[in-house]
């Protein structure tokens, strides 16, 4: 992949919503728009956690853009605030809680364009 451009109007179209929050994906092998990572947008409502989950295949990099998290990775509680990043290793079971007093906003990136994830 030389140069891709995914606009606007497609990265809204690529939004998923759940319960908790969003997710709007942004690159990957499955976009077409990138060979070797994932990107994405999640946001977690306040108050609302993401599922306990790992990626087998790659390592993930989150950066909190707005809001507080109480993030577990394996068995540890870290909070994350605004500017803060967290990556986690391949196969570690992780979540976020959004304890702040607004929504969280973060960029997440995987180190793999056909990420996968395991649900424990």
């Amino acid at each position: 992949m030389d140069f891709a451009v995914l606009d606007r109007a497609a990265t809204d179209a690529k939004r998923i919503d759940e319960d908790w929050g969003s997710l709007t994906w942004l690159a990957s092998a499955k976009l077409g728009n990138a060979d070797e990572l994932t990107v994405g947008r999640v946001i977690i409502k306040q108050g609302c956690n993401n599922p306990r989950h790992a990626h087998p295949t790659c390592e993930e990099v989150l950066y909190l853009i707005s809001g507080t998290l109480e993030h577990s990775a394996g068995d540890e509680v870290v909070t994350l605030n605004a500017g803060d990043t967290l990556t986690v290793g391949v196969g570690i079971f992780h979540n976020a809680v959004s304890v702040g007093d607004c929504d969280a906003d973060m960029i997440v990136t995987y180190s793999d364009a056909n990420r996968t994830i395991e649900h424990e």
